[in-house]
């Protein structure tokens, strides 16, 4: 877990084998290489684990115990493991409840400035920390497809300690604003930036998309002028070239002729439990669609066409793994060819040897924020 003291933040480094599972292995070497979890803890716990309602069990109890030995960060983060992997609508956010409670006392003696947003008909959770010093800018930052903004606050914290303002936001499917307002995941994320933006008073701002957040970074980038450079790290540009092109022809073949067949296919991998199960699931809960099709649907709008790079004009850093696992490493140069009217394009590729070759630089994340900040130097 990271020092305490700032100039010394520092990270874990190193990918693990954790659990045989890759569905959980990653997980646990993600909350830990955030510096958020002991080792020790997830080695012990992993071998525990064999299904989903095991993980959850076991997490909840993991939770209890370092709780009862105070570490309060440790117990925050193992009841948000708990409540990745459930689906219950009340124990989901019961869970939620346990692990915001808690991240927010372990930190409380920290300068921290806590948000709401106005958003629609609900708010934006947001968290800002300033350098004591002159800021050398402001850089937003977000997540992805289901992450809560507090796993990213050494992130925030780190960068911060190297003299940027950052404002860390859930925007709509994400944390607190699906779990607590039922507001549902919108591809359009330029109008959540905006209204940050607007809330803040903020011009000439960097924005960090992590994951899924890579695409929807460049979206907002896309249409928001006051947004001048671009980070993204483990996105892809179009969702629908992540499977083989026979696939995906063949999955959009039995949407438009085999409809009733094709939902039916979903609920049966529903039922059948395992990886497809909760990535259905999780995709419903996170379109706050009933229909799994329907939920499919809509995420087939993270495409190309939708992210408009024609019309994005930033500096831009995009980062790769070299074995992520969820975006083939076969997509990077294709993709980044699409930014043609980039003010500038810098590609950073990290690799094995770098511990950093995994999924968002799981593995060494200091390696990518340092890769980061020498890249904002110049901009």
């Amino acid at each position: 877990m990271p020092e305490n003291k700032e100039q010394n933040l520092s990270f874990p480094r190193g990918y693990y084998d954790f659990h045989k599972n890759q569905l959980f292995n990653y997980q646990l070497n993600r909350w830990y290489s955030l510096g958020l979890a002991d080792f020790e803890d997830f080695k012990l716990t992993a071998e525990k684990i064999n299904s989903f309602e095991n993980w959850k069990t076991e997490m909840e109890r993991l939770a209890e115990k370092v709780l009862s030995e105070n570490r309060i960060m440790n117990a925050a983060i193992y009841y948000r493991a708990a409540e990745f992997y459930t689906f219950n609508k009340e124990q989901k956010e019961k869970l939620y409840d346990q692990f915001s409670e808690l991240f927010y006392r372990a930190i409380s003696d920290e300068k921290i400035e806590k948000l709401k947003i106005p958003y629609e008909a609900g708010y934006l959770p947001a968290i800002r920390l300033s350098p004591e010093k002159e800021e050398k800018g402001t850089i937003i930052l977000h997540g992805g497809f289901d992450s809560f903004i507090e796993e990213f606050y050494y992130l925030i914290k780190y960068l911060k300690t190297h003299g940027y303002q950052v404002i860390a936001f859930e925007g709509p499917g994400q944390g607190n604003v699906l779990i607590k307002q039922e507001i549902a995941l919108d591809y359009k994320w330029e109008k959540a930036v905006k209204e940050i933006l607007d809330y803040l008073h903020l011009t000439d701002v960097s924005i960090f998309g992590i994951s899924m957040g890579g695409w929807f970074a460049l979206r907002a980038a896309a249409f928001e002028p006051r947004i001048k450079n671009v980070i993204a790290t483990g996105h892809a540009v179009d969702y629908m070239k992540i499977p083989p092109a026979a696939a995906a022809w063949l999955m959009l073949f039995f949407i438009k002729h085999f409809r009733n067949y094709t939902i039916k296919s979903f609920k049966k991998e529903i039922e059948k439990g395992g990886q497809n199960s909760w990535q259905i699931r999780n995709l419903m809960q996170i379109t706050q669609k009933d229909n799994p099709l329907e939920a499919f649907e809509y995420a087939m709008n993270l495409n190309k066409e939708n992210l408009h790079p024609d019309l994005i004009k930033k500096n831009l850093l995009l980062m790769t793994a070299e074995n992520d696992h969820f975006i083939p490493f076969k997509l990077q140069k294709i993709q980044n060819k699409t930014f043609l009217n980039a003010k500038s394009l810098t590609e950073r590729i990290f690799t094995e040897d770098e511990q950093a070759d995994n999924h968002c630089q799981i593995g060494n994340i200091q390696l990518m924020l340092d890769t980061v900040l020498d890249w904002l130097k110049d901009k």
